[in-house]
């Protein structure tokens, strides 16, 4: 063994060796090496086998999959006071190794932080309403702020979604009541509306048959055929004087007079 290390032949193969086997690395299809050449920024190396040379060149891993970052759980206040907690979930992914590398410390965690104080600030200038009922809206806002933060990072924020937002019980049921009230409001409007339109039709029947009296005597006979159909008990009707009018014409006498 001494030898062999004494042999300078020997000893040169296994530096070189150790050398290669320090200097060589493999990097993924999904990722990219930010090498630095003495502490400058040299390129960014990658995909496959690249040579990093030891002690004077340095290489920085960066994974170029979209990371999918959980965002916990976020007291808010709504614009009308209204105390909620809210949950999201963010996509975003590396598209500049180098900027990742050099205009931040660390790319994730700064883009949580900004994720959570930007998630605070956006719902808090809406209405609880609009937190329930517009959440694509509200994603598309905090999706935009987000991704024109971090571009300065090589960051590319491509989706924002809000997974749950959660309130008091109290304000549960105060909302169960607003909508029950709401569900009685409209209720009432279509009834009268409905009552609108029917006084409507009544009012254009009334002056169709003022204006045809005929027809009033028409619908005066159908109406007692309908009730001798319906009722097998003995009604009496009032016969209006003009009903009966024109058999006393027919007969040269006048027609009864109603008593005063």
């Amino acid at each position: 063994m001494e030898a062999l290390l004494t042999n300078p032949l020997i000893l040169i193969v296994i530096i070189v060796v150790l050398f290669l086997m320090s200097a060589l690395r493999i990097y993924r299809e999904y990722e990219r090496a930010t090498v630095f050449l003495l502490g400058r920024f040299w390129k960014v190396k990658g995909p496959g086998l690249i040579i990093v040379i030891p002690v004077i060149q340095q290489a920085v891993r960066v994974d170029l999959r979209t990371v999918v970052l959980d965002i916990p759980a976020q007291e808010i206040i709504t614009r009308d006071n209204v105390s909620a907690s809210v949950s999201a979930v963010l996509y975003y992914r590396v598209m500049d190794a180098e900027r990742a590398v050099i205009q931040v410390e660390d790319y994730h965690a700064a883009t949580t932080e900004l994720a959570q104080t930007t998630l605070r600030s956006v719902l808090g200038k809406h209405d609880l309403d609009d937190l329930l009922a517009q959440r694509d809206k509200l994603n598309a806002d905090i999706q935009e702020i987000l991704d024109a933060a971090t571009e300065a990072w090589g960051i590319k924020v491509t989706n924002v979604e809000i997974k749950h937002v959660e309130i008091a019980e109290s304000m549960v049921r105060a909302i169960a009541k607003q909508a029950e009230a709401e569900r009685e409001r409209r209720a009432k409007v279509i009834h009268a509306e409905g009552e609108l339109q029917a006084a409507e039709k009544l009012v254009q029947t009334a002056a169709q048959m003022e204006e045809h009296p005929g027809a009033l005597q028409l619908r005066y006979l159908q109406t007692l055929t309908e009730v001798a159909t319906e009722n097998n008990s003995t009604t009496l009707f009032p016969i209006p004087i003009d009903l009966v009018k024109p058999f006393y014409d027919l007969m040269g006498k006048p027609p009864p007079q109603e008593e005063g």
